[in-house]
């Protein structure tokens, strides 16, 4: 064979590697499963007696909080973290087996920390001793699941009145007592005629009144159970489900359901689920997955695939736009409202190439944007913004309009991060607790 034919052969050999590698690299960041890496424990034996429930006073039952702003009650919390913060705890099996990646971040109450898992065939949900990390229930139920970014939960549940709402990836909402654990009642959004979107459920459960409220997709885009006893009470649209929690918006001194499903932002009245005005904003994919900002009459939404954001004035009969660009482009990282600017990440949630921005909500004016503190997620406690970059590095920032302030970090908070870590940081009653995948770290905040 002649020379030249042999160094074609290689450069095609090279070529047709290369491009199976990319091409390999490019389906596990859309499709792919992320392999646990890092210590993974046996699940560990019940705490006996199992302690009563408690209360605390700055509680995190709920996504993103209370009001859904992504705002912890805690104060005091240590901000020179020049030597780190104290590790209270740190468990290793939320993920069993293999390929089982879950993602939701945990709620608390008091004692009681509720955080989803995963093993094989089934979805877990662990109550973890907030304080000492033992774990005083598990609840557990078969369910199958394609594997796009794992078969997990992404879903946060929800708190309430004793109660503690889960939902699955697979259209599984689980209502459980808080106390024991105690499976109440199990109901599937597919029966209703859900369809499961690309990525799987997502949409964190909303209680509200007696309902308890999740997006279906199909001819149940958004579906309303009995939280007592699972009944169906309404179902309304027709459509793909997007991956945004549900939240409510008082609109006239009435209290409103903002969906942001997978081609708009639509309200709709509580009571029957009849839709008011539909924002379009058909993203690539349908991925709609971040959180709208309420700010009285003003909604705030982003979304990543160049689509951008937004900033609309609403009534009950339709809305305006005030402003829209594409300054800030988050795809599944949820920014936070502060003093009238919006504080958050913006791009691609997979890349640490990402921009942390501060923009002002009445004019959508950039004041300020940096790429020092990568990618990843956030929340707010006690003056301060405590960031999650993918890698599992933690930053402290102080918010101010006049320019990026950060004001301490601590390297690998969370260790053995292999993948992206997409798990935002939770604040309550005085900890912060981060989540990757099987494991969850508790540190002493205050």
């Amino acid at each position: 064979m002649k020379r030249s034919v042999k160094i074609i052969l290689v450069i095609v050999a090279i070529v047709l590697a290369a491009g199976a590698y990319f091409g390999y690299q490019i389906y596990q960041s859309v499709m792919g499963s992320e392999p646990l890496s890092g210590k993974q424990d046996n699940i560990p034996d019940l705490m006996v007696p199992t302690p009563p429930i408690t209360t605390g006073i700055a509680d995190w039952t709920n996504w993103r909080g209370a009001s859904f702003e992504g705002k912890s009650a805690t104060k005091g919390i240590q901000t020179d973290w020049s030597k780190g913060l104290e590790k209270l705890w740190h468990v290793n099996y939320l993920c069993q087996d293999k390929a089982t990646a879950s993602w939701s971040s945990p709620v608390i109450q008091g004692n009681r920390l509720i955080v989803p898992g995963r093993d094989e065939e089934n979805d877990l949900v662990f109550c973890i001793h907030a304080d000492t990390g033992e774990l005083i229930w598990m609840g557990s139920y078969k369910a199958e699941a394609t594997n796009s970014h794992g078969p997990g939960s992404r879903a946060t549940p929800f708190i309430n009145d004793g109660k503690v709402y889960t939902f699955g990836r697979s259209g599984d909402l689980v209502c459980w007592n808080l106390e024991d654990g105690k499976l109440i009642w199990h109901k599937n959004v597919k029966d209703e005629g859900g369809v499961e979107p690309t990525w799987g459920y997502s949409t964190t459960p909303l209680v509200l009144d007696d309902k308890v409220i999740v997006q279906g997709g199909g001819s149940a885009l958004v579906v309303a159970y009995n939280k007592l006893t699972g009944d169906l009470l309404w179902k309304s649209m027709e459509g793909e489900a997007g991956y945004a929690a549900a939240i409510t918006l008082n609109i006239e001194n009435e209290v409103m359901l903002l969906i942001y499903h997978g081609t708009g932002l639509s309200c709709l009245n509580p009571s029957d689920g009849k839709q008011l005005w539909t924002v379009p904003w058909p993203t690539e994919y349908s991925v709609n997955a971040t959180t709208p900002i309420v700010s009285g009459d003003i909604i705030f939404h982003t979304s990543g695939y160049k689509m951008g954001c937004q900033a609309i004035r609403v009534t009950k009969s339709g809305y305006t736009e005030l402003w829209k660009n594409n300054l800030m482009e988050a795809q599944h990282s949820d920014p936070i409202l502060i003093d009238g600017y919006i504080y958050g990440y913006s791009g691609e949630s997979s890349r640490m190439d990402g921009q942390f921005k501060c923009i002002e909500l009445s004019s959508g004016k950039e004041m300020w944007s940096t790429s020092e503190i990568g990618q990843g997620t956030t929340t707010f406690a006690d003056g301060h913004l405590i960031c999650l970059d993918i890698k599992g590095n933690l930053h402290l920032l102080k918010p101010d309009p006049s320019g990026f302030k950060k004001v301490s970090e601590i390297k690998k908070a969370v260790e053995d991060v292999k993948n992206p870590g997409w798990t935002v940081p939770v604040v309550a009653n005085g900890k912060l607790y981060l989540r990757y995948l099987q494991q969850l770290v508790c540190y002493k905040l205050d």
